[in-house]
């Protein structure tokens, strides 16, 4: 994105010259995946979807995806693309945790029924389901809740006491189990069938075993899963403005 109207949102012009600019980047003739980050409600649904066909029949990507858009404007934006006949969504990058799972209640079911691959974002809250931060102690430098512009709303999402109070609970429960709590933590995202992988990621090499031991591990055992969906049923109507 850059600072002038043309270079931000999800239209043609848009559209086109970021795909055109990624794969300079990346020095290759094509990516697997090409997502629109955030809705634009500037820009009417019909130009960013036959932007997103002209990039997948001109061969620069295979797929096209979506990132942090609400269940109907996928829900619409698959309509029109029957209508148009004009390539559809194929995944969604929604946000899905054990302290928050709002889109439970209608994106994750819309996916399944509609084939929609989910490859949701912050499995691990940020970080706090790590179980590492202190509710008594400011964030650590260097974390999610510090850097950038994004700190400050990481901080907003999670940094509260309900939220630290839920994650002592989960620590209680992945204890019990014998598992570490990111173990746990992504294990549970993985349980839900409408959820085709998580996004993980590591500042560090040594932070990726628990992560891995989760996809090597599977969806966790039922009674473990009815325990966390019991402690964080609060969770699926939460911040979703956050």
């Amino acid at each position: 994105m850059g600072p002038k109207p043309w270079e931000q949102g999800m239209s043609r012009k848009h559209v086109l010259d970021a795909i055109d600019a990624s794969l300079r980047r990346l020095g290759t003739d094509y990516v697997d995946l090409y997502q629109l980050h955030g809705y634009d409600a500037l820009t009417p649904i019909d130009e960013a979807l036959e932007a997103l066909d002209q990039v997948v029949r001109s061969g620069k990507a295979r797929y096209a995806g979506v990132s942090n858009w609400p269940a109907h404007k996928i829900a619409r934006a698959l309509g029109r693309s029957e209508v148009k006949n004009v390539v559809r969504i194929e995944s969604v990058q929604p946000r899905y945790n054990l302290l928050f799972r709002a889109f439970e209640r209608d994106l994750l079911p819309m996916c399944a029924e509609e084939a929609i691959a989910v490859i949701p974002y912050n499995p691990l809250a940020g970080g706090l389901l790590t179980g590492k931060h202190d509710s008594a102690s400011p964030p650590q430098q260097g974390t999610r809740f510090t850097l950038g512009t994004a700190g400050a709303r990481y901080q907003a999402r999670y940094w509260n006491e309900r939220e630290f109070s839920t994650v002592e609970e989960v620590r209680a429960v992945a204890k019990q189990a014998g598992m570490t709590m990111p173990t746990v933590a992504i294990s549970w995202v993985l349980s839900n069938p409408a959820i085709t992988s998580p996004i993980i990621g590591a500042s560090a090499s040594g932070q990726l075993a628990d992560s891995l031991a989760a996809a090597e591990k599977g969806p966790l055992p039922k009674d473990l899963k009815v325990k966390l969906d019991g402690i964080t049923h609060a969770w699926r109507a939460v911040d979703a403005m956050r």
